[in-house]
């Protein structure tokens, strides 16, 4: 699945004549192009897909989202291990898991 996933701009730079950011999702740090919103500034958040920052987007907001897509597990979807999540998936021990395990007998 992609989505547009808000992000907080932890820096800004120019390479190759392109404006691009560290972006921190939650606690994924991706670089981003910041070409179609060039006002973005260190500690804004923005919308981003593949990539690109599409669009500024206030601190509440995106908190909210990223809680929501945390809780729906699609963060973990979108920059998580693809392995380590199939291997959860197919029922393989993982200390999440037991953890998650114990939690629901008790």
């Amino acid at each position: 699945m992609c989505l547009a996933v808000p992000g907080r701009v932890l820096e800004i730079e120019e390479r190759d004549a392109t404006r691009m950011a560290k972006v921190d999702f939650g606690g994924v740090v991706k670089d981003v192009c910041l070409e179609y919103v060039p006002d973005m500034r260190v500690g804004d958040y923005a919308i981003v897909h593949v990539g690109f920052a599409l669009q500024r987007l206030d601190e509440e907001s995106a908190k909210q989202t990223l809680e929501l897509f945390e809780n729906l597990g699609v963060l973990e979807e979108e920059f998580g291990d693809a392995w380590a999540k199939a291997a959860r998936d197919a029922g393989a021990d993982h200390p999440a898991a037991v953890d998650a395990d114990e939690e629901e007998q008790r």
